[in-house]
């Protein structure tokens, strides 16, 4: 019974909408990266309900449809999973579902009072796709949305002006892929640099020892997100 128990919450956490708990706790909707499922933030997605939250994995086709399709597809999730509640809900985003949630609350002209903690977020953009916009193959990995997270003018993340509201940025600045990052300067992760995660009006802003395909896997970073949705900030350095 155990073992079917868990199975029926691990299936909640894949599929996208959860049933509060009877204590009404707060609601997260988590937002996998560019080319990856619910199923990448499972484990992120596991620690953040173990801390007390009602989890959300949203999951959404991020290599074929145009930025703001995506955006619909985000407004229509908060609303039948959220409810009256959109708009206290929190959100931890990973990678371009950072960019993904800064262009659905720049579109939404009333305050959100959660909070939001994004993952390795090419909120600059990424040299990486500066690099290889022209490639016919990697255009079609990439998709329209990830087309459009390069690091000029015209890019999504150049757009999007300063946040309003409560972010916490977690990049990191360890790389598997020594050819992207040869192709970043400074620090970075093997996909974005550490100072293109930085973007106008985060609260916070933390870099770890850790990679941009496995940054939400670790027990650390986990810790930090829940203790940012709590206080709005990340842990003090000697904690």
């Amino acid at each position: 019974m155990t073992r079917f128990l868990g199975i029926c919450v691990l299936l909640g956490i894949l599929s996208g909408c959860a049933s509060p708990p009877p204590d009404g706790a707060q609601s997260v909707v988590v937002v996998h990266g560019l080319g990856r499922t619910t199923a990448s933030m499972t484990i992120l997605a596991s620690r953040v309900r173990d801390a007390g939250f009602r989890v959300v994995n949203f999951g959404y086709p991020s290599t074929s449809e145009e930025m703001e399709a995506l955006v619909d597809r985000l407004e229509a999730e908060v609303a039948r999973c959220c409810g009256h509640e959109a708009e206290t809900v929190h959100f931890v985003t990973h990678s371009m579902g950072g960019v993904l949630v800064r262009a659905y609350l720049d579109q939404r002209p009333e305050v959100h009072r959660g909070r939001v903690v994004m993952l390795s977020p090419p909120s600059q953009g990424s040299e990486v796709v500066d690099a290889f916009a022209d490639s016919p193959m990697l255009r079609a990995l990439l998709g329209p949305s990830g087309l459009q997270l390069g690091t000029d003018s015209t890019a999504i993340p150049s757009r999007l002006g300063p946040v309003r509201f409560s972010l916490g940025i977690i990049a990191g600045n360890r790389s598997l892929n020594p050819l992207y990052s040869w192709l970043i300067p400074g620090p970075d992760d093997g996909k974005v640099g550490v100072e293109r995660a930085r973007v106008e009006g985060a609260a916070d802003f933390l870099v770890v020892p850790a990679s941009h395909t496995f940054i939400m896997n670790r027990a650390d970073v986990a810790e930090e997100v829940v203790y940012f949705l709590h206080h709005g900030r990340f842990r003090p350095p000697d904690h």
